[in-house]
């Protein structure tokens, strides 16, 4: 089952993902999930809503690859986000699915 948890920030959310060893930063290293999306996986989802501001939500993923190698990719969600990101984001697996 994937594992969602309720933080009051995404710094909160990638200070707790950063103790369980999701130390890497997909962010700036998308290429190597959007190359192999079959070899990466999502083990844990953290959704972030901005109480005023609709440009505060975002979604924080803790992601493993099959070589063990974990770490965070944070995505802006609203309207006008990144559709390039939510395609290969949608490609992979989630864990407990």
């Amino acid at each position: 089952m994937i594992r969602m948890y309720h933080y009051a920030t995404v710094s909160k959310a990638l200070d707790q993902l950063n103790e369980k060893g999701f130390t890497f930063d997909f962010n700036l290293n998308s290429d190597m999930i959007k190359k192999n999306p079959a070899k990466f996986e999502i083990v844990h989802v953290y959704r972030y809503e901005g109480n005023s501001d609709p440009g505060d939500e975002a979604v924080v993923y803790g992601i493993k690859s099959t070589t063990g190698k974990k770490g965070v990719y944070v995505s802006g969600f609203s309207a006008d986000s990144d559709q390039e990101t939510e395609k290969f984001l949608s490609d992979l697996s989630i864990k407990g699915r």
